[in-house]
């Protein structure tokens, strides 16, 4: 079984059924201890790409959004048995150099935001497991917003992240705020199976 780890902010840690160990936008204090396969970084901000948190396994790589965009195009790639694939990522503080990653694996669609706003891709997206969207409304939307973007996604589950700005903890008053009906709560520093 997949679980995933909420390091916190918008840093995860997703180790695959078969152990692949998946680091996204790694910079929140947190257990990187696991040697990583792979790592995605959604944009360039200093927290999003603290790379030098995480130790690559031999065969290991660092994947950034400018490895996912060519001539105005997403692309996908697969690596170790894993689907990833970019999607557009955008913002009046994140206009171009951005993504969110949905990745595939164990038969679930995980989709990681990145920091965005809405964006038209939202309603082409489709069987998505969870959803795991930025609320913090500082360089991203707020909690609000990303209601309804929850909503046009659909997926099974959406979890508010990036409570915050990158100093602080996690505000439970803003992720209280984000209210669609398949709403789920994960504590930052928190496992869960998927």
């Amino acid at each position: 079984m997949a679980k995933l780890l909420f390091i916190g902010h918008g840093s995860f840690k997703l180790t695959t059924a078969n152990g692949t160990v998946i680091y996204i936008d790694p910079f929140f204090d947190g257990d990187y201890s696991a040697e990583a396969d792979l790592v995605l970084i959604t944009h360039e901000h200093f927290d999003h790409n603290k790379t030098e948190l995480v130790s690559l396994k031999s065969d290991g790589a660092i994947f950034r959004a400018a490895d996912f965009i060519c001539d105005n195009r997403y692309l996908s790639l697969a690596f170790k048995g894993v689907k990833i694939t970019a999607v557009p990522a955008y913002n009046k503080n994140h206009k171009t150099g951005c993504v969110g990653y949905v990745i595939g694996a164990d038969g679930l669609n995980l989709y990681f935001a990145g920091d965005t706003s809405k964006t038209d891709h939202m309603s082409t997206m489709k069987d998505i497991d969870y959803a795991f969207l930025p609320t913090d409304g500082i360089y991203n939307m707020d909690a609000e917003e990303a209601t309804m973007c929850a909503d046009i996604i659909g997926a099974k589950h959406s979890v508010p992240v990036h409570t915050a700005p990158p100093e602080g903890e996690y505000n439970e008053e803003v992720a209280t705020r984000f209210t669609p009906k398949n709403r789920l709560i994960i504590k930052q520093g928190s496992e869960i199976d998927l």
